[in-house]
């Protein structure tokens, strides 16, 4: 599909992250005897109905990421990275380290509140593997997000990449 004219940056995120949906959606149908036989913990498609736990994750610095997040504490989130952590937002490029992924949060997430509701996890030699599905609420709009985080044997975030999980349609909504 080609594109002519102007876009707008928003249209072009959008584009992005539709390019983004299909390439995953490819990799997980290429990829489904790997995902059946996974050693991760899955925990049953449930929500819970309290909004202090996270279905399947007892990790606490899970826990400590959305309370601080939720609190509008960024500099608080920022300093549960490991010095070269890594936050990656689903339309922007990578944040690393406390000082930037303070700064960003603070200009993106004002006024967001964060839901996470069950997660997975697998550990490896060195770090775990978590990825937490749940919404985000921002001022016009909800959204499904997933959270794929991997922390360090200190406990310390080294990475998490926020994913938005919205159909084409959804997205296009987001626009107006």
């Amino acid at each position: 599909m080609a594109i002519t004219g102007k876009i707008s940056p928003v249209e072009q995120a959008i584009a992005r992250s539709i390019s983004y949906l299909y390439l995953e959606y490819q990799i997980l149908s290429t990829n489904q005897d790997i995902l059946r036989t996974s050693t991760m913990a899955v925990t049953p498609e449930i929500t819970s109905p309290d909004e202090s736990t996270i279905a399947g994750i007892s990790e606490p610095v899970i826990y400590r990421y959305f309370e601080t997040l939720n609190l509008a504490d960024f500099q608080a989130t920022a300093a549960l990275f490991a010095v070269e952590g890594v936050m990656h937002p689903p339309f922007d490029e990578e944040q690393v380290g406390e000082e930037a992924i303070a700064a960003y949060l603070q200009a993106e997430a004002k006024g967001m509140k964060f839901h996470p509701r069950q997660g997975i996890f697998e550990t490896l030699e060195n770090e775990t593997h978590y990825k937490v599905a749940g919404t985000v609420q921002t001022p016009v709009f909800s959204v499904n997000v997933n959270w794929l985080f991997v922390l360090d044997a200190q406990s310390k975030i080294l990475s998490v990449k926020i994913k938005l999980l919205a159909s084409p349609q959804e997205l296009l909504g987001m626009r107006q």
